[in-house]
């Protein structure tokens, strides 16, 4: 059985006998993954020409609903995901990290999305730039979807989440997909493709994949398109390099392997709990995945003095690690991918063991594996190796054995320990694991500049914690140096790297009409009827009400302190308001804006539904006994939402600039509201 692409809308078999794939716990044969004679260049095309417009026709509320639809379609699917996984080695709970793992990916995608953006075509970032004293010329930046396609690589170790975590920020940005996973563990990327293009969620061409090689792929790509990879810092640095993609100046982003560490503090005691934490962090590092991870410990820093402790309970502990047949009941690690992974990895702890001690695990004739079925060809053990001189020794800062491996170095001091951290060139995750907080924060701040993540771990958050390994979707995965110095994940961040930023220029009432959006100086317009008595369709972006006039007094001071208890002395201590940096008494800043409230408010029932929040409130100039307010509201924003269940009603979020001036004129404060406004359609 040969693995099949799925292309220009059809699945498609590369020619000729292909690599053969085996199970990596039997050996037996699984399929032939092979991609040639496959038509890269038209399947770019179908992409940019029939996957691209129509996704870049979807708001990106509507695209965040396609995912989180194809998510839910995946998470019905995943008991089949999971006995595909099997095969790759993978136990019940690798197979967790990696299926739903990468489906709840996708749901935070989803919801993000509908968070932070406007249910519109393109994202407006950041506030209005004033570039003009007299407010008639002005700047934004605006981000659109690129009018490529965003080619994706991947490595084999997580051939589920590895392509969920990149299509799912590219989807929302507007921009197709094509996904080459790694042939080792194509067999399971092509099962959830297969679901995902079952679940419709998405338009034709919208995603692709590509089962074998990636041949000359690289050659078609443009300057509007996007390629990412994921896999050997060796093999990302060729690619990164390939003439094509630097003549166009295609934008490639990088997450290679990575030497990454975790330091144990020197304030922790052996019977404290972080120690025990720090030991079965390390240990779960080593056999989750069979060391298999791209942020897996590679390199454990431990106080000289604790060295021997550490020894002992890293051993104690790996030693009762079940190896074996996943399906085995009490199996805890599996083998790796493949034969020629393990193959690798052995080759790279025999160079290691000739700088380094091997103080456990190495001797693949020694393991005892579990299950009847089982093919040695693809285990290895657990091995732990020590380097005595970490910082005069550069082989195991320098060789990754991408496998259950890793190297134990003492250290004299916490500057001792950031500057052997900083020798692995720069990883995409380290962890500190310390109750002293003093230490944790010299420790992160020192070492900081060469790590992509940093896990801070202790009592109080181990049990919440998701451990040292696993990139979340709303931080920022990726790092410096060997790393790759690229960024996946990060939230909204992410999306962004797929649409082009670009700044806009004109007058405020031109990037109105563009962004959708108010901004002071853009020309306003006002009607007799009283904007909250419209409905969300009604009201548009500009429309502006402007208040009667109010004279604060003393009494409103007065009362307004009394009833809050809001007793500072610059509203009622008469001598001393003097001597403030007010020079007078001033009313309550809270006072100024429920004031300016109770000015603009219409107060009988209508299409206003509740006060959804307030942003961005600043008090400008101080309001004193006398002093006479006013309050201008504009629409600034307006943003559908979608229905829930169970609402009876459809309703939109109004974002309102409003402005309070006194009686010269000036603004004495600023902020933005937000309510909830009932829509008319259903």
């Amino acid at each position: 059985m040969k693995a099949k692409s799925f292309l220009a809308g059809a699945w498609v078999e590369g020619q000729g006998e292909g690599t053969q794939v085996c199970n990596a716990v039997t050996g037996a044969p699984i399929s032939r993954v092979s991609s040639a004679g496959l038509d890269f260049a038209a399947a770019l095309d179908y992409g940019r020409n029939t996957g691209g417009p129509a996704l870049r026709a979807m708001t990106i509320h509507e695209r965040a609903n396609a995912l989180k639809a194809m998510a839910k379609h995946l998470m019905a699917k995943k008991e089949d995901f999971y006995t595909v996984s099997a095969m790759t080695g993978a136990t019940r709970s690798d197979s967790w990290v990696d299926i739903e793992g990468g489906i709840s990916t996708v749901f935070s995608y989803s919801g993000i999305a509908r968070r932070e953006f406007a249910n519109e075509t393109f994202i407006v970032e950041g506030p209005a730039e004033k570039l003009s004293a007299d407010d008639s010329f002005t700047g934004r930046h605006i981000l659109t979807a690129k009018r490529g396609v965003a080619v994706h690589i991947n490595a084999y170790n997580f051939p589920c989440w590895g392509m969920l975590e990149k299509i799912a920020p590219s989807l929302i940005g507007g921009m197709p997909v094509i996904v080459k996973p790694a042939s080792a563990s194509a067999y399971l990327t092509e099962a959830m493709v297969k679901e995902m293009i079952a679940s419709q969620a998405f338009p034709d061409g919208a995603i692709q994949l590509i089962c074998g090689s990636a041949g000359d792929l690289l050659d078609h790509v443009n300057e509007q398109d996007v390629v990412t990879f994921t896999g050997s810092a060796a093999t990302g640095q060729q690619l990164r390099s390939h003439p094509n993609l630097v003549a166009k100046s295609v934008p490639f982003t990088m997450e290679a392997d990575s030497l990454n560490c975790s330091i144990l503090g020197q304030s922790v005691g052996e019977d404290d709990p972080e120690f025990a934490l720090f030991i079965k962090e390390v240990c779960k590092e080593v056999t989750v995945k069979a060391g298999q991870k791209c942020t897996a410990i590679r390199r454990v820093l431990v106080p000289a003095e604790k060295l021997d402790a550490v020894r002992q309970a890293l051993i104690s502990r790996l030693n009762k690690t079940t190896v074996g047949d996943p399906a085995v009941e009490g199996v805890r690690m599996g083998p790796l991918v493949s034969q020629s992974q393990r193959d690798d990895v052995a080759a790279n702890v025999a160079l290691l063991a000739e700088h380094c001690e091997i103080i456990f695990g190495g001797d693949t004739d020694a393991l005892e594996l579990q299950g009847d079925t089982v093919d040695r060809a693809a285990f290895y053990p657990p091995t732990v190796l020590l380097c005595p001189n970490p910082k005069t020794t550069e082989a195991p800062h320098n060789i990754e054995a991408f496998g259950p491996v890793t190297t134990l170095m003492p250290y004299d001091s916490l500057e001792d320990a950031i500057e052997i951290a900083a020798l692995g060139k720069g990883s995409l995750v380290a962890s500190v694991v310390t109750y002293d907080d003093q230490e944790a924060s010299d420790l992160v701040l020192g070492a900081a500049a060469y790590h992509g993540r940093i896990l801070v771990l202790n009592r109080d958050c181990a049990k919440a914690s998701t451990g040292h390994g696993s990139p979340l979707a709303p931080l920022v995965h990726g790092g410096p140096g060997r790393a790759g110095g690229g960024e996946e994940l990060g939230g909204s961040r992410a999306i962004k790297h797929y649409m082009q930023r670009t700044a806009i220029q004109g007058s405020p009432s031109t990037l109105m009409a563009i962004t959708r959006e108010y901004s002071i100086g853009a020309k306003t317009l006002s009607t007799d009827i009283h904007p909250f008595k419209k409905y969300f369709e009604q009201l548009t972006i500009g429309e502006r009400l402007t208040t009667h006039r109010r004279t604060v007094t003393e009494a409103d001071i007065t009362n307004f302190g009394c009833l809050s208890g809001d007793h500072f002395y610059a509203h009622f201590d008469e001598l001393a308001a003097v001597d403030s940096m007010f020079g007078k008494r001033v009313a309550h800043g809270y006072f100024v804006i429920s004031a300016a409230a109770g000015m603009f408010v219409e107060p009988s029932p209508g299409p206003v539904l509740a006060n959804y929040g307030l942003e961005n409130l600043r008090f400008i100039e101080p309001v004193g006994i006398g002093d006479t307010i006013q309050v201008s509201i504009t629409v600034k924003q307006k943003i559908k939402k979608d229905k829930r269940p169970d609402e009876d009603r459809t309703t939109g979020v109004v974002v309102w600039d409003v402005q309070v001036v006194n009686q010269h004129q000036e603004l004495v404060a600023l902020y933005d509201i937000l309510t909830l406004v009932a829509r008319q359609e259903d």
